[in-house]
């Protein structure tokens, strides 16, 4: 073995990739998330940062401890797929940015539907991972998905190149649509007392 694969090994054996990587995932993302939406609050940082090691701690002691659910193993299993479909699509864009010509999504439905793909895709990952779709071997074939995600590429890209191009109308993001609808930043309304 080399010494790359021994210090990879030793990582594992301490703890890394069981314990540390998990927990620093969920509690960044959950930091992240708190910071961003400031739920708890305009100035909260010290609160977010105790929720979100609370929530970190939550999901990777019974990890630890060989009780309840194991949400790191669901996240170890799920982590390699969600990388390749970042992968993929990244590829998508490069591959539209090099055949394509002056291509601009924003503003179009098909943002709509890249998102919507995304979060199907990404919450089949977790889903899969986590058992809930023991009843369809036929999709946990490694083999079929390959394709399944090379066909809808390779049609994405060609529905990129032959679209027409038609003048995009200025459309309202779903943020926009949700500030009208609950009246501003924290869904207060504009009432008079």
């Amino acid at each position: 073995m080399s010494l790359l694969e021994d210090y990879v090994l030793m990582l594992e054996n301490i703890g890394l990739l069981d314990v540390l990587l998990p927990f620093l995932l969920i509690f960044t993302i959950a930091f992240a998330v708190l910071q961003k939406s400031r739920i708890l609050g305009e100035q909260a940082h010290r609160f977010n940062v105790m929720v979100s090691f609370v929530l970190a701690a939550a999901a990777v002691i019974p990890h630890v401890i060989g009780r309840g659910p194991d949400v790191v193993t669901i996240i170890n299993n799920s982590l390699p797929n969600v990388s390749l479909l970042m992968i993929a699509s990244m590829m998508t864009l490069l591959l539209i940015g090099v055949f394509g010509n002056d291509i601009n999504i924003a503003g179009t439905p098909l943002v709509g539907i890249v998102v919507l793909f995304s979060v199907v895709a990404v919450g089949w990952t977790f889903l899969s991972s986590a058992g809930t779709f023991g009843h369809l071997p036929f999709l946990a074939d490694p083999e079929t998905r390959s394709m399944v995600i090379s066909i809808l590429v390779f049609g994405i890209i060609v529905w990129f190149i032959t679209a027409e191009q038609h003048p995009a109308e200025r459309r309202q993001s779903i943020w926009e649509t949700m500030n009208g609808v609950f009246g501003g930043r924290g869904g207060g309304g504009h009432g008079g007392h």
